[in-house]
């Protein structure tokens, strides 16, 4: 079977983006099977400048270089985009305005796995970019009818520093392991069905033996779905 060509983009952190490449050619070697894998390719930036341009706000230069590796992926063969990192879809639309092949959106499959599972009110962890901006809430909300919630102040907080001093570098405390625990509690105390993991690295902290609810590990939803999309194309992201 022709598999299309991933174009990942990586190195945010590439904690995260080894367990795309993990994941994404099991997956494709437990359908096909024998000594198959993925054909992808991966331009994987250096995390340390696009952290300091994101706590700066300088969106316009992250823009940049998003557009250079997506279109660097382009020349080199891949058929369509898959961005290793929730954050910075925030960019989604400066990334897919720089080429000619599709971003499959990590919010997609994400919401399409809940509605089948039967979930409206979903709590939703990420860096403070994420759970305070509009460009994942509302892309859940506007394209998918969730609805979404996140964690006050003081706990949106923890989790941004958590994942930004611990989870990047990958060290993985159990103190930080607790601390999400607490956090993902008073979430389900606020009526939360189900949480969404919206960051690539916080799969590497918790499981869903930390919750009481449903976890929904963006990590893995958006790899699988890109296997599905190199396979059959029925994962193609839509018009942005």
């Amino acid at each position: 079977m022709r598999q299309a060509t991933i174009g990942l983009i990586g190195g945010m952190s590439w904690e995260s983006s080894s367990e795309y490449y993990r994941i994404i050619n099991q997956e494709m070697n437990r359908r096909l099977g024998g000594a198959h894998s993925a054909q992808c390719l991966m331009y994987s930036l250096d995390f340390e400048g696009i952290k300091r341009l994101q706590h700066e706000g300088d969106w316009e230069s992250l823009a940049e270089g998003m557009k250079e590796a997506a279109v660097r992926l382009e020349r080199g063969g891949a058929d369509f985009i898959v961005l290793c990192t929730n954050t910075m879809h925030r960019l989604a639309d400066a990334i897919s305005s720089a080429v000619n092949i599709p971003l499959l959106h990590i919010a997609d499959p994400t919401a399409d796995r809940i509605k089948a599972a039967g979930f409206q009110r979903i709590a939703l962890l990420g860096t403070a970019f994420t759970m305070e901006q509009e460009f994942y809430k509302g892309r859940l909300r506007q394209h998918h009818g969730l609805d979404v919630i996140v964690p006050d102040e003081s706990d949106r907080r923890i989790v941004h520093e958590i994942i930004y001093k611990e989870l990047v570098l990958g060290r993985i405390k159990p103190e930080s392991r607790q601390a999400y625990r607490e956090i993902i509690a008073r979430l389900v105390e606020r009526d939360a069905q189900a949480v969404i993991l919206g960051c690539t690295e916080i799969m590497l902290l918790v499981s869903d033996e930390d919750s009481p609810v449903p976890l929904f590990d963006t990590t893995t939803l958006h790899a699988v779905a890109a296997v599905d999309r190199a396979l059959t194309g029925l994962a193609a992201a839509p018009q942005l």
